[in-house]
């Protein structure tokens, strides 16, 4: 045990570990969660509701797997569509 004082600097005492899950996106089955809980309400209600099982099972099947595949390649895509719809055109009168 050596009594060397350690030499000051701004970060001493102030390193604070980052959890690797703030980082990360909130996936529900690999897809974006509030596209994947949106796509199974429409679907239970197409299923459930209208009785068309069939239907629902097929558009939660083909609509989660887009989810999935489009969550893969950029997990906040959901709002850069909503940005991208809502901006007003460049030349737009």
């Amino acid at each position: 045990m050596s009594d060397t004082p350690v030499p000051p600097s701004p970060s001493n005492g102030y390193e604070v570990p980052i959890h690797s899950a703030l980082g990360a996106p909130i996936l529900l089955a690999g897809a974006p969660r509030g596209i994947a809980i949106l796509n199974g309400t429409i679907s239970a209600a197409l299923g459930l509701g209208l009785q068309q099982w069939l239907a629902g099972l097929c558009l939660w099947c083909i609509g989660h797997s887009l989810a999935v595949f489009a969550g893969r390649h950029d997990p906040d895509f959901a709002p850069v569509i909503l940005r991208h719809v809502r901006q007003k055109g460049w030349f737009t009168c």
